[in-house]
């Protein structure tokens, strides 16, 4: 299955974090976020595993595994279940793989 990014849709989540699916499979959910210097995703968890990539910009994160602050270069990964957030510090680019996939990110 192949796709053209300019092509897809993208979909804003919350106030200045934007979310567009790249691809996906029976098991696994690429997606890019654009995200909004100022813009808080609250802390949560699923049941998915979450690994992502910082493309550009400046993240900070909290939750059950504490705090860290990453830049363009860094990657994370977040096991099911673990409560996590994140705080914008700069207009960031992130690439991000859910598995299972998210039934609620797909297009």
């Amino acid at each position: 299955m192949f796709y053209q990014a300019d092509d897809l849709p993208g979909r804003e989540l919350l106030p200045g974090i934007k979310m567009k699916v790249l691809t996906h499979g029976d098991n696994t959910l690429l997606c890019e976020f654009y995200l909004a210097a100022g813009a808080v995703i609250p802390a949560h968890n699923h049941p998915q595993e979450q690994s992502g990539y910082l493309v550009s910009g400046k993240l900070r994160f909290f939750g059950d595994e504490g705090e860290l602050i990453v830049e363009a270069g860094s990657g994370w990964t977040f096991r099911g279940g673990v409560s996590h957030g994140v705080e914008v510090l700069a207009d960031s680019v992130a690439i991000e793989v859910f598995s299972p996939i998210r039934q609620d990110y797909l297009p």
